[in-house]
């Protein structure tokens, strides 16, 4: 008769970490819902302890916590730390982000302070964070950017990554992006188009105030032969690549598309894309971050 598997075999732990604001409190309860044991705030001492409990514990197979800003200098530790319990357990890094404008909005809305305190601005505390968590973000996958995501999307995007029932042929969750290159291309990204090549709408007066979600601006895009090969060519390359990224394991991916503002081409294109992978049974958001610049 086999052996029965030990606790370490079955136990999986998942640290979520990533910006204030991002919506780490709405991923943890959604690992709840899972059935994860879930614990906010843990001091980084206490991380290899928790990750030996959850190892040895019979009653737990799949926790989840919670590290973030709110450690002080004792977060410069955690990179060699993630990387000696990863060596002991299953372990995966969940790191949430949004656009910094978003993030800004979001604080004032709910009117909390930022966790870095009141001595400098939100815009000023919200560098500093990216700047010390970064090489935090490094070592995470996946990387998910909650700029376009509700609450509940989040929470569902939680249970398709990580809930024992989702379906892996379909079970990857693609972000498609637009930007402008004079802005930077976005971090976050995994495959990046640069569709600077196109006709460029922002030389005809007509077109110079709207954007790629202007039917106009659209059809003129759309009406170069170039414009048609290339969204046939890459939606056939991307529908081609999906497979063989949820066979690696991969359940999220973030696909950009820039021009030079990112307000014509990249929009465009990125929308139509969008299109085409949700017509083949994606899930896919669409996200244009430059277009009000």
């Amino acid at each position: 008769m086999a052996a029965s598997s030990s606790p370490a075999m079955n136990t999986e732990l998942v640290i979520i970490t990533g910006m204030s604001g991002s919506g780490k409190a709405t991923v943890l309860r959604a690992f709840e819902d899972l059935g994860y044991y879930s614990v906010d705030n843990l001091p980084i001492e206490l991380i290899p302890k928790f990750a030996e409990l959850a190892k040895s514990a019979h009653d737990i197979r799949r926790a989840a916590l919670v590290v973030d800003i709110r450690e002080g200098s004792g977060l410069e530790r955690f990179p060699t730390l993630y990387k000696s319990i990863k060596r002991k357990l299953p372990t995966r890094l969940v790191f949430l982000e949004a656009d910094d404008a978003i993030l800004q909005r979001r604080f004032s809305e709910t009117r909390r302070p930022h966790p870095l305190g009141t001595k400098i601005s939100v815009a000023a505390s919200i560098r500093q964070e990216r700047e010390r968590l970064e090489p935090i973000r490094k070592l995470a996958d996946p990387i998910i950017n909650t700029s376009n995501f509700n609450v509940h999307e989040l929470r569902d995007t939680i249970h398709a990554t990580f809930g024992e029932d989702r379906k892996r042929a379909k079970g990857i969750l693609v972000q498609v992006n637009s930007f402008g290159f004079r802005h930077g291309i976005p971090p976050e990204s995994d495959l990046v188009f640069d569709v600077r090549f196109l006709p460029n709408p922002n030389y005809i007066p007509a077109f110079k105030e709207k954007t790629g979600k202007n039917a106009g601006v659209a059809r003129y895009i759309r009406g170069f032969p170039q414009t048609q090969e290339f969204i046939e060519r890459i939606s056939e390359l991307l529908i081609y690549l999906m497979p063989h990224y949820i066979e690696e394991g991969k359940s999220y991916l973030t696909i950009s598309f820039g021009c030079t503002g990112g307000h014509h081409r990249s929009v465009m294109i990125g929308s139509e894309i969008r299109k085409r992978l949700a017509s083949a049974g994606y899930r896919v958001k669409e996200n244009h971050r430059d277009i009000k610049k």
